[in-house]
């Protein structure tokens, strides 16, 4: 754990740091106090000794009494001959040195006590504050643990605990999102599932309405060829659906890798044109390619056929017999863009921002429509890193397909 992480740790070692280097400057204080009383004492006495010499000694001179004091003998060595004149060293100097001793040994104790007092009670009060921050972190564990979110940490310390808090608060509002996203997949996938149900529900109520009517044997011989013919083309509706619900199923649970490579713009176009040729010869609409060129993609190429494709086909549902569809291939140094252009009946200004959702269904759909293949190719598109638009008017529709190059 870095420094930077223990600022209230810090703030604590510097408030006992700085009471210890108090007492310390406080302690010599004292030790000076006690050395000065200490030599105010020798001097007295020592002035004493000399005015008492002087008095009984009137022809000694006083460099004489300084030299001897300066001598390095011991007080020891003269007590004999200070008690010859009633001056008692141990009584009267010693002890008083003792009691002066005594007093501020008294008082380094009480200093002392006082200090390591100080010191444990900022460490006592670190600790409390510590097992305080631990019993909320504890409180928050349990709020969450009874899926309560409402969390709001907002201390700006940088301490350990506070980090913890911190990271606490995320996991929080991670878990939060998660509940939420929980809850709103559970929504969606209520209604896809209502969407899907609606969507075989009918062609199933078809199917066996008309297999009811062949089981009875009473319709003619064209009628049953009719009904077969209706039962196929709503099996095979109900296979489109199930095959592109998988397709999506996968898209959301990020089950498909794209498999990018190189391709040239035109193979890809050609290959689209190739899957709606038939739909295309069915209404006689022709469609027109500008700008060819050997501009390239890197893309998926096996998917984004699927996913133009499906434009194709809407453009085509969208376009009146005997119409046009113009492709333009437009390429840059950002992006290469293809713009596939009808001149049909053009979406309606409501229906427009819907067009992409999953079953989403206009007015002027046609009954064989499921609406799932521009949801599927919107899908396509952007997982592969690209971007689709639309506009429309009563003049047709225009998708635009912009692949950018990384």
């Amino acid at each position: 754990m870095t420094m930077k992480n223990k600022i209230t740790l810090k703030k604590y070692l510097c408030l006992i740091m700085a009471i210890t280097l108090g007492a310390s400057l406080f302690l010599v204080g004292i030790k000076r106090s006690e050395y000065q009383q200490l030599t105010n004492n020798y001097q007295q006495k020592v002035e004493m000794l000399i005015e008492l010499i002087k008095e009984n000694y009137p022809n000694v001179k006083e460099t004489d009494i300084i030299e001897i004091f300066n001598q390095e003998s011991t007080l020891e060595e003269y007590a004999e001959v200070l008690q010859e004149y009633f001056i008692n060293s141990e009584d009267e100097i010693i002890l008083e040195n003792n009691k002066i001793k005594k007093e501020f040994t008294i008082i380094n104790i009480a200093f002392y006590v006082i200090v390591v007092l100080l010191i444990l009670l900022v460490i006592y009060i670190y600790w409390q504050k510590r097992n305080r921050e631990l019993a909320k972190i504890v409180r928050y564990l349990e709020r969450i643990n009874h899926n309560d979110y409402s969390l709001n940490i907002d201390e700006l310390s940088e301490d350990e605990l506070s980090i913890l808090k911190n990271e606490l608060y995320k996991i929080t509002v991670m878990l939060k999102e998660s509940a939420a996203n929980s809850q709103k997949d559970k929504r969606e996938l209520k209604k896809s599932l209502e969407d899907i149900s609606h969507q075989l529900k009918t062609p199933l109520t078809s199917i066996l309405i008309m297999l009811d009517n062949l089981l009875l044997n009473e319709s003619s011989k064209e009628v049953e060829e009719d009904f077969l013919r209706d039962i196929r083309r709503e099996v095979i509706n109900i296979n489109f659906l199930v095959q592109n619900l998988l397709k999506l199923s996968k898209f959301d649970v990020n089950a498909i890798s794209f498999k990018k490579s190189k391709f040239n713009v035109s193979k890809l176009i050609n290959a689209c044109l190739l899957n709606v040729s038939t739909l295309c010869e069915l209404k006689n609409i022709q469609i027109e390619v500008e700008n060819k060129n050997d501009s390239e993609v890197n893309i998926d190429y096996h998917w984004n056929v699927e996913a133009l494709t499906n434009i194709l086909k809407n453009s085509i549902e969208y376009s009146y017999n005997e119409g046009k569809i113009i492709i333009a291939i437009d390429d840059n140094n950002v992006y290469t863009k293809i713009s596939i252009k009808d001149f049909g009946q053009g979406i309606k200004k409501e229906d427009l921002p819907h067009i992409f959702e999953r079953f989403y269904k206009s007015a002027s759909s046609s009954s064989d429509s499921v609406g799932i293949g521009l949801s599927l190719a919107k899908t396509i598109i952007e997982k592969d890193q690209g971007e689709i638009n639309v506009e429309s008017d009563e003049k047709g529709t225009t998708f635009e397909i912009r692949y950018y190059k990384l």
